[in-house]
């Protein structure tokens, strides 16, 4: 199954990110299909102080916020708008963005996380209007194939470079609450989120669906890249 190619991104934006960036995202080369059925967990990419595992660090969509069933993409990496998005709510501002990746495949090879795209995730380009956009990208090692990517908007004081390869749970910045504006519509600090999007290299990602609240450790897992559904908005 191929992906279809969209005709145009901003058809899809809701009023909350008008003003973000669209278009395709990152500056590494595409890669080779990924056509095994090798994959990755995706992880709860906020922090809360140290590394204690089963320590609550985040909270799923908030109940006025919309499930990844039908939460708004707008993103776009190789030329194809992203597979899903959802928000994951950090405690307050300042807590810890780390890399969403596993370290090891479900075969057991092992997955470098790399950043190939570090910008202003606003249309604006004003950094106060929503912070950072950081796309990172999981390779299995042992193939060289590409699994996908995870775009991490809302980032502040990015820790990470273009180029740098991390490992699991490397801090890439933190979170923030950003002033209210069309790209942000956050205005207590009950909103303070990190909006994720993934997308796989080929076929389609997919999420765990969680209850509303739903409180997340360090290691909750919520989707898959590399995995092969057969559309966007997959449940695993």
């Amino acid at each position: 199954m191929r992906r279809t190619r969209i005709k145009s991104v901003a058809t899809f934006l809701l009023p909350a990110v008008l003003l973000a960036a669209t278009g395709v995202v990152g500056t590494a080369a595409p890669a080779s299909a990924h056509t095994t059925n090798d994959w990755v967990y995706v992880y709860n990419p906020i922090i809360d102080g140290d590394s204690v595992h089963n320590d609550v660090s985040a909270w799923w969509a908030r109940s006025y916020d919309t499930s990844p069933a039908g939460h708004h993409i707008v993103y776009s990496n190789w030329g194809w708008r992203n597979d899903l998005s959802m928000d994951v709510f950090a405690k307050a501002s300042g807590k810890r963005v780390v890399t969403p990746f596993g370290s090891k495949t479900n075969t057991g090879h092992r997955v470098e996380s790399k950043v190939v795209s570090l910008r202003s995730g606003c249309k604006s380009g004003n950094l106060d209007d929503g912070g950072y956009l950081v796309t990172v990208e999981a390779r299995d090692t042992s193939t060289g194939s590409v699994l996908g990517r995870a775009d991490l908007m809302h980032v502040d004081r990015p820790q990470v470079r273009v180029g740098q390869v991390i490992g699991g749970w490397t801090t890439i910045g933190f979170s923030r609450q950003f002033r209210y504006n069309s790209c942000y519509q956050v205005n207590t600090t009950n909103g303070i989120h990190v909006h994720m999007e993934l997308i796989n290299q080929h076929r389609y990602a997919c999420y765990y669906p969680k209850g509303y609240d739903s409180a997340l450790t360090e290691l909750t897992r919520l989707g898959i890249v590399g995995a092969h559904y057969g559309g966007q908005r997959a449940r695993c």
